[in-house]
């Protein structure tokens, strides 16, 4: 078996010194091969940029372990970060703010080749090369980043990723400020550079429609913790866990009487918005939002129980079913 291009183990995440709140992120596990795109979805809140940011070393891990084509990384010094800066990159949610202003799209490519010390004439060749594997024109290089529309942005933050030819790339809510049909243009071209460079995606995002475009597998979050993964075509078609079934129906479609419809689903099952909800102390995190919750489900944090290609943590699996079928 291959071994995987990144790999977080019981990946646990404190902000501040003394511990005094719950973890932002509590016992996360996940792999994710070459050539596979790993899905991150879940609401506002749920540790998912958490996570990326630990990746890439922005934010330090309390505990757990992240390691990246087999070294271990989560404890790596700046100095050691440079190295693996060539094998990690990150594409954000915004193209503008991420870029500067006052660099050409040319200095902003080849800045990270710089930094890595590759020789001059060979930087300004793999910008190139960048542009045009994102479907920039080349007179590009010469632009800066306010000459160029949301969607050419956003290929110049995929073009600077790939100029340092990785084999991980953090992608945090990249197409969530774009619209629709750009946000098409940009999944595809994703999706395209992951099958010719065998690329592994790590996917954040919170509309599971976009996951399932992209994604050949999927973790759900909620505050920080596990809740289904698997399968993408298995947790977005017949999720096992009543969070996944309301994330489902909070799915966006583009006809305005689904739309309705989906809306009515999730209010039938009585779950709320993100947020309306206090965190439950001990158990399950969902139970104060959760249509099946029991008394074990107050006391008793669920394990990750597998079924087929997916498994969820929930005490009540065998009800989820019946609530599929009611909503």
């Amino acid at each position: 078996m291959n071994q995987p291009a990144l790999r977080v183990r019981d990946l646990v995440v404190h902000y501040g010194r003394r511990h005094r709140t719950p973890p932002a992120v509590d016992g996360v596990s996940f792999d994710i091969a070459p050539g596979e795109t790993l899905g991150l979805v879940g609401e506002s809140g749920s540790g998912k940029s958490t996570i990326g940011k630990a990746i890439l070393g922005l934010q330090a891990a309390s505990s757990g372990s992240i390691t990246l084509n087999g070294t271990d990384i989560t404890t790596a010094s700046l100095r050691q970060r440079r190295v693996s800066a060539i094998d990690l990159r990150a594409v954000f949610q915004d193209p503008y703010s991420s870029l500067n202003p006052v660099q050409t799209i040319g200095q902003t490519l080849v800045e990270p080749l710089r930094v890595l010390r590759v020789p001059k004439p060979e930087q300004w060749q793999r910008a190139r090369e960048a542009l045009d594997a994102v479907g920039l024109p080349s007179d590009a290089i010469d632009r800066s980043p306010a000459q160029l529309s949301g969607g050419q942005r956003q290929r110049v933050a995929i073009a600077r990723a790939l100029v340092c030819d990785p084999r991980v790339i953090v992608l945090d809510e990249p197409v969530s400020a774009l619209d629709l049909s750009t946000q098409a243009q940009v999944l595809n071209l994703l999706a395209d550079l992951r099958d010719r460079r065998q690329l592994a995606l790590l996917f954040i995002a919170h509309d599971l429609g976009v996951v399932r475009f992209l994604s050949q597998r999927v973790v759900v979050l909620y505050r920080g913790q596990v809740m289904e993964q698997g399968d993408v075509e298995s947790v977005t078609q017949e999720p096992r866990h009543p969070y996944t079934v309301a994330l489902t129906a909070a799915a966006p479609v583009p006809h305005p009487a689904e739309q309705a419809l989906r809306r009515a689903t999730r209010e039938a099952l009585g779950i709320g918005a993100a947020g309306t909800a206090a965190a439950a102390p001990t158990g399950c995190p969902f139970v104060n939002r959760c249509p099946l919750a029991g008394d074990l489900c107050r006391t008793e944090r669920p394990p990750l129980t597998g079924s087929g290609d997916t498994s969820a943590a929930c005490h009540r699996l065998d009800e989820v079913a019946a609530l599929r079928a009611t909503h």
